[in-house]
């Protein structure tokens, strides 16, 4: 029987209706692939999988009765990773919970979840780095903006936390990574799409867009930062280890005076 390669449209409710068809028509040798990256193999058929929600729904209820909560939240951490070929790990995975009579996220012997697993637990560490290191500029519409560009996709993953601990002042966090943003506008947060303009530098205050009052917290921060460390104590290797040198572009403290 010829591999069939099915092809979804990069989201999870996309990724969870393959896995549905690989289960309706008990396919045996199948992949999984984004829309996006689709990597054409030279024995296999190509199968476009429409996204259903009800289907989908169907997949995450038995997925969940299978494992535990923290397994049923390593594996979206995992999907999030974007990390090549993570559909077929997924994939191994759920197969093998399905065959199974008992809670298998703890099996770490099956070479999927031990991945699986590692793999999370660097998403995990991402998300907690970016609810720490995100840095708002008050723009002149009085919406305060940050832009991201985190190793894997976890905006989905720091939208609650940033609903909570900002509920009273409209923001944006932007992946510019990814092309995408949250925007919360003192209601509810909404998916967002925007058109920078070219060349734009993300890595600066301009005051063509953000408030004069600004200009002047960022001064008081760097002040604050610069009074507090204290030459003798400093410890290089540990704070690069605390905040890696990538995120030092965006944080205003990092920034020359």
């Amino acid at each position: 029987m010829q591999a069939k390669n099915l092809i979804y449209d990069g989201t999870f409710d996309g990724f969870l209706s393959a896995v549905f068809y690989v289960f309706e028509f008990k396919l045996k040798t199948v992949t999984i692939q984004n829309e996006f990256t689709v990597q054409q193999g030279l024995f296999s058929e190509n199968e476009s999988i429409s996204t259903e929600e009800v289907k989908a729904n169907r997949v995450w209820n038995g997925i969940k009765s299978k494992l535990s909560s923290n397994g049923s939240y390593q594996l979206y951490y995992a999907f999030l990773s974007e990390e090549v070929g993570v559909e077929d790990l997924l994939l191994d995975y759920i197969q093998y919970a399905f065959s199974q009579h008992k809670k298998v996220d703890k099996d770490y012997s099956h070479p999927s979840i031990l991945k699986i697993a590692q793999i999370a637990k660097s998403v995990g560490r991402e998300k907690h780095r970016m609810e720490a290191f995100v840095r708002f500029r008050l723009t002149k519409d009085d919406i305060y903006f940050s832009n991201i560009e985190p190793d894997f996709n976890v905006l989905p993953l720091i939208e609650k936390h940033f609903k909570r601990r900002y509920a009273d002042q409209k923001w944006v966090i932007y992946d510019i990574k990814r092309g995408y943003g949250l925007f919360y506008d003192l209601e509810k947060v909404e998916l967002i799409n925007m058109d920078f303009p070219e060349n734009f530098n993300f890595t600066k205050t301009d005051d063509a867009f953000f408030a004069t009052q600004e200009f002047e917290f960022q001064k008081l921060w760097q002040d604050y930062f610069k009074a507090t460390n204290i030459e003798s104590r400093k410890n290089m290797k540990l704070h690069i280890r605390h905040i890696p040198k990538r995120y030092w572009k965006y944080l205003s403290e990092k920034q020359p005076n």
